[in-house]
């Protein structure tokens, strides 16, 4: 597919290749033309300098035989209103923004504009390695109401079968880390030591689930 990118900072050049590598062709959009050469040598892409919501630009670009657009440049504004500008003038089907603003998110996800909140995922990837212990976010949506978790259990969950959690929650079990590999539960799955189990819960029932998570389930059986 081809793939337009607004923004060619670390993010946008990173993209720019990763896509490049997996066989798309790529065009990158920048005000500066110093910022392609983050892009590298190898690099054989369009690049185009100028704003990414203008329409002479985007059309440079190639916007309109893209299958997808990526703004991720470092103003909101820009990057909502160039993604927008994709979607609705252009068609672009597969269209994300960045957003530093969390608040400006969950505003922008409810106009369909996919979303992807710096802010949260950088606090939540600090917070994993400040309190190790506990719950720890892995991704959440762009309203924060519903989280991917992974949860520590009591000692004594070991054995039971995964059933158990969601029997006992108000959390549905997404996947197992079992021996470094990721493994999905069924009715038959049973708990083992080392097991990284990982949730999808919304966040007003996170507290509760490790409270219930933390003790035995001898009782709740």
């Amino acid at each position: 597919m081809h793939v337009v990118i607004m923004g060619c900072g670390r993010v946008g050049s990173t993209l720019a290749v990763d896509l490049q590598k997996a066989g798309h062709t790529v065009a990158v959009i920048d005000q500066n033309r110093e910022a392609f050469r983050r892009l590298g040598a190898d690099f054989n892409g369009r690049t185009v300098a100028g704003v990414g919501f203008d329409r002479d630009t985007l059309l440079e670009a190639g916007i309109e035989k893209a299958d997808a657009f990526a703004a991720v440049s470092n103003g909101d504004n820009s990057n909502i209103l160039a993604a927008r500008v994709a979607r609705e003038n252009f068609g672009v089907k597969n269209v994300v923004a960045r957003i530093y603003d969390p608040g400006r998110a969950e505003i922008y996800q409810r106009l369909g504009i996919p979303t992807v909140a710096t802010v949260l995922w950088t606090t939540d990837q600090i917070m994993r390695r400040l309190a190790p212990d506990g719950t720890k976010s892995e991704w959440r949506d762009a309203t924060g109401s519903v989280q991917l978790v992974e949860v520590n259990l009591h000692k004594d969950w070991y054995g039971e079968p995964v059933f158990l959690i969601e029997k006992n929650t108000k959390a549905r079990v997404a996947f197992i880390t079992r021996l470094g590999e990721a493994l999905l539960p069924d009715e038959h799955t049973v708990l083992q030591e080392g097991d990284l189990v990982h949730l999808l819960i919304e966040e007003k029932q996170i507290s509760n689930t490790e409270k219930t998570l933390a003790k035995s389930p001898a009782g709740d059986k």
